[in-house]
């Protein structure tokens, strides 16, 4: 008996932006999806004579893009937003630490359920959350945040955070915030045996993550780097985000970050760091020679005052770059789609001014440098033959975008762009603006309840 043909999803006239080795682009094309994977992209209409076709979209007025890919996040600090709004990063978290620490599985669900939809809604198909507080007898964290991005239905990498270096150690943490170094270290091997999925078109991965140099201790870092060499899973921290964070380093350590880093086994291709806003040509240097990856976070590096990254010098050197929403209690807004822009007008006040980035490198910063910087360019990034079906249709024929020709030019410079439709693993995750997995308004109920449970918790102590 013959294989039953998969069913195909058909997007004609549309433009479509493949981000490509070539930048490939065509004014009006087609995209074909076969089951999860990208059948056929190019110029005009599809081929003719496909079986099975089970959604024939017209595309007219609107350009397709591969999905967004989000490097850095903390889903938990959503139903923390809005507070210490006028502090730098080492005052801020002093001020939230103490509220952190409280959160609970129910809270740590609803806050990654009210991440996720905000990041869904604005065109986001593969996210991960850096989460690395664990009070004591709070539950399965780590599960709770899984289950809410598979219930989703989005691609998801959790970075099993972790924390050992508090108070009474020099760090910034509240004592009862941390966990010990040999707990840290079993609980994370342990989140890898029960959700690490490393095969291809995995919708869930894990990666090893240290929060930072001021909240770890050394040795956390170098059994973590082995933990995840050993398990063949990929590394992530923060790192250089402040001057404050640099100076810290090189008093406790007698060494700047990146030096720190190399020394305790955290530079490398399956390592990629957060925020990186403070580096010098050698630093910059030392992540290209190792092919380091950076996690750049324009909207919380101005929320906090921290600086502008370097991002054309990292680019121009070869350092694999993708973008992070970051924490939405330093980017309350939680949407990836406007990085893209802040990205590219952020950069410009720097050094290189208008020459900085254009509207085709960010949009590949959070696509295809995204999916390097996770590890998984082979799978996701562009739109090419083969890969995942992780896709995004924005409209760009109303009042908003309607008035510029290049449809790359006002997704990137324009307002936020409505989605039309999004495709995980060529399953339908919003149409028309909403999602279509989960209740939006459920969500958004429960994270105002949580917010306001962990409000009245945190005033009690």
């Amino acid at each position: 008996m013959a294989a039953t043909a998969a069913a195909r999803i058909v997007i004609e006239n549309v433009a479509i932006a493949t981000v490509d080795a070539q930048d490939t682009e065509y004014a009006s094309g087609h995209v074909v999806v076969a089951g999860n994977r990208i059948e056929s992209v190019g110029a005009g209409k599809a081929p003719e004579g496909l079986e099975n076709v089970v959604r024939r979209i017209d595309g007219t007025g609107h350009l397709v893009t591969p999905g967004l890919v989000n490097t850095h996040h903390h889903f938990y600090q959503w139903i923390t937003r809005g507070l210490a709004t006028d502090h730098n990063l080492f005052n801020w978290l002093v001020a939230l630490y103490p509220t952190w620490a409280r959160i609970d599985e129910p809270m740590a669900r609803s806050a990654a359920q009210g991440s996720l939809a905000m990041m869904a809604r604005g065109g986001v198909t593969t996210a991960m959350d850096h989460h690395y507080v664990f009070p004591k007898d709070s539950g399965d964290l780590s599960s709770a945040i899984i289950g809410a991005a598979s219930e989703m239905g989005v691609r998801f990498t959790l970075a099993r955070g972790s924390m050992d270096r508090s108070e009474k150690d020099g760090g910034l943490p509240p004592d009862f915030a941390v966990e010990t170094l040999e707990g840290a270290l079993a609980s994370t091997e342990a989140t890898i045996d029960q959700h690490h999925d490393a095969s291809f078109g995995s919708m869930t991965q894990i990666a090893v993550a240290p929060c930072s140099p001021f909240s770890v201790s050394t040795e956390l870092m170098k059994q973590g780097a082995e933990l995840a060499r050993r398990r063949g899973v990929r590394l992530h921290t923060h790192g250089s985000e402040t001057v404050e964070e640099e100076q810290f380093c090189k008093e406790l350590f007698g060494m700047g970050p990146t030096d720190y880093f190399e020394s305790t086994g955290w530079l490398g291709s399956d390592v990629w760091m957060a925020h990186c806003v403070h580096m010098n040509d050698s630093d910059i240097a030392a992540f290209a020679r190792t092919g380091t990856g950076v996690a750049h976070c324009p909207s919380s590096n101005a929320r906090l005052g921290a600086g502008i990254a370097r991002v054309p010098d990292m680019l121009k050197s070869g350092v694999p770059v993708g973008l992070g929403v970051d924490g939405t209690a330093s980017n309350e807004s939680g949407e990836l789609h406007t990085e893209l822009r802040n990205a590219l007008l952020i950069n410009r006040l720097g050094a290189h001014r208008e020459a900085a980035l254009n509207a085709r490198q960010a949009l590949r910063l959070g696509t295809y440098g995204g999916a390097q910087v996770l590890g998984r360019a082979a799978e996701i990034g562009s739109l090419e033959p083969g890969k995942l079906a992780d896709l995004v249709l924005w409209k760009m024929d109303t009042l908003a975008h309607a008035s510029i020709a290049d449809p790359v030019t006002a997704l990137i410079f324009g307002a936020a762009a409505p989605v039309t439709l999004s495709l995980v693993n060529g399953r339908t995750v919003v149409e028309d603006s909403r999602l279509t997995t989960v209740d939006e308004d459920a969500i958004a109920r429960s994270t105002r309840e949580q917010a306001q449970r962990l409000a009245r918790i945190a005033a009690q102590v």
